[in-house]
């Protein structure tokens, strides 16, 4: 399991004076970075293949309250990978210093190519790297079905 230390900071509280919304999701992202860094998949890295990860949909249960000053641990794992690498899902989980789980995160994400704006699968060196990754238990191989059971059809807006 990989993990990152965090403070909460004045502006990470809202007007309940506890962590806000956004904060959660801006240190989870940062989590996410630290780690893809970690692992060689760094900004100059991505830069030579052109790619980067988009975020389909991040869901989040909260359990607990954090406060201002107070040290909190967000864990990273991998829940599923698809076999090209395309897409990956990831979960967050966020501690406070006495262990307590605070919030829980999955997400579902790709890759995709910065010049055609399409999802893409991972080139062999990426692929490599990914068997490095940190499991979850539940640790799936992804299917495009995987990616598709919260879609939508179209609806007509012109009526």
């Amino acid at each position: 399991m990989y993990f990152k230390n965090f403070e909460i900071r004045w502006s990470d509280v809202d007007a309940n004076r506890h962590l806000a919304n956004s904060a959660y999701v801006n240190f989870m992202s940062h989590t996410r970075v630290a780690f893809f860094e970690d692992h060689n998949f760094s900004l100059s890295n991505l830069v030579k293949y052109q790619i980067s990860p988009v975020i389909f949909y991040e869901h989040i249960y909260y359990f607990k309250e954090a406060f201002l000053g107070t040290p909190i641990r967000v864990s990273l794992e991998i829940k599923g990978l698809s076999e090209d690498g395309m897409f990956f899902m990831i979960e967050h989980n966020i501690y406070n210093h006495k262990g307590e789980n605070l919030a829980n995160c999955e997400l579902l994400g790709a890759w995709i190519n910065l010049e055609t704006r399409s999802l893409t699968p991972l080139p062999t060196e990426f692929l490599t790297e990914m068997e490095t990754f940190p499991k979850s238990e539940d640790f799936k191989i992804l299917t495009k079905d995987d990616t598709r059971k919260f879609g939508k059809k179209p609806i007509n807006l012109q009526s």
